[in-house]
Formats: structure tokens, C-alpha cells, sequence
């Protein structure tokens, strides 16, 4: 069986969205400053081009995921990227109400209504053997909140957005202590962090 991970990219400050959702041209950019191009599945979201070491990582990462976890806010906000999620894996969706024009689920997006832990369940049984990946902010709260998570990884980003929306937003039962970091990966305007849950 697979871990479950969360993770995003992150300002210096902490912030995996800036006020009102803005700065995502800043924290992404690391997402096109290379020349190792990495297509995507989805046909909203253009080839990424990285640097050879962030490249080498999200390969590799990428190729271990089974299903991801993300709340109805994302996939309202990416417009379901477009049909299908870049990574080329079905989606569980955690929302109190399914989208009206679902109304089934099929081999990209999977609704969920009956909270984190019943999504993560469906999404491990999507995933087989892989990993699943739960979004961050909300899906991530709730999820380590839960005891649910193996591990978090972090693409810090040289920059400071002063306010916003942070990796676990409003997280109870704090502190949380985690292990490593077990990998560092210095990209191209991006260090790649990755962090065990301490059980």
C-alpha cells in the first residue's frame, strides 16, 4: 500500500496562496524556468519546462501517484483542468454537493460527500499500490488532523507574499512534528523538501 502525501509550493513565509488567491505567477514560476519539458495530461495546462534537478524529482514523483485528493474549491477554481487532472490520475472530489452536471462518477473524477476519511479510503482504492496525494490547505488540515498523512513535501520559493492561504490553515491540535527533511532538492528558484509525519 501506497503513503498518503500532501505538499505544495510555498512562499518564504509560508503561504501556498497569496490574498484572494493571488500570487500563483510567483510561486509557479519554477514550473517554466527550465529546459527539461515534462508534459501534462490535461489540455488546459501547458507542458512544464524544469530544471534538470526538479525535473529528475517530479518524474519521479509523479510516476508514484495513484489518485489524488482535492476539495471542490480547486476543481471549481481549475475548471476540472479541462477534463483531466495534468497528472494523468483520477481525482477524488471532497464536496457537500456534487457538481449538477456530474451527476456520475467516471475514470477522472470521483465525488466524495461523507468527509476526508471516506475520501482517502476511495482514493486508496483508486490508487492500488501507489501513493495518494491530498491538496493542500483545507484537504491537508483535515487530513493530518486525522492522523491520515505518511508525508509532506514542500517547494519553498524565494518569495514573500505577506498574507494569505497557508499549507495547514487553521490546524488544531498543534504542534505537529515531523521527521527530516528526508529529501532536498535544490531546483531552479525552488528547494524541494520532504518531511515524515511523525506517528
Amino acid at each position: 500500500m501506497g503513503k498518503i502525501i500532501t505538499g505544495g509550493t510555498m512562499s518564504l513565509d509560508g503561504y501556498i496562496a497569496g490574498p484572494e488567491d493571488s500570487g500563483f505567477d510567483l510561486l509557479f514560476q519554477w514550473y517554466g524556468n527550465g529546459d527539461v519539458e515534462i508534459p501534462t495530461a490535461s489540455p488546459d495546462v501547458p507542458p512544464l519546462r524544469l530544471s534538470a534537478a526538479s525535473a529528475e524529482l517530479v518524474r519521479a514523483e509523479w510516476g508514484s501517484i495513484g489518485a489524488l485528493v482535492v476539495g471542490r474549491y480547486l476543481y471549481d477554481m481549475t475548471n476540472a483542468w479541462g477534463g483531466r487532472h495534468p497528472i494523468d490520475v483520477p481525482v477524488v472530489v471532497l464536496t457537500h454537493r456534487r457538481p449538477e452536471d456530474r451527476p456520475q462518477d467516471d475514470e477522472n473524477f470521483v465525488f466524495v460527500t461523507d468527509g476526508i476519511e471516506a475520501a482517502i479510503v476511495k482514493a486508496r482504492e483508486l490508487a492500488g499500490e501507489k501513493n495518494v496525494v491530498v491538496n493542500g490547505g483545507q484537504m491537508a488540515r483535515q487530513a493530518l488532523e486525522a492522523g491520515l498523512l505518511d508525508e509532506v513535501g514542500v517547494e519553498l520559493v524565494p518569495v514573500v507574499l505577506g498574507a494569505g492561504k497557508p499549507l495547514f490553515g487553521e490546524l488544531g491540535g498543534t504542534p505537529v512534528r515531523f521527521e527530516g527533511p528526508t529529501v532536498v532538492v535544490e531546483g531552479a528558484g525552488v528547494t524541494h523538501l520532504r518531511y515524515d509525519v511523525r506517528k
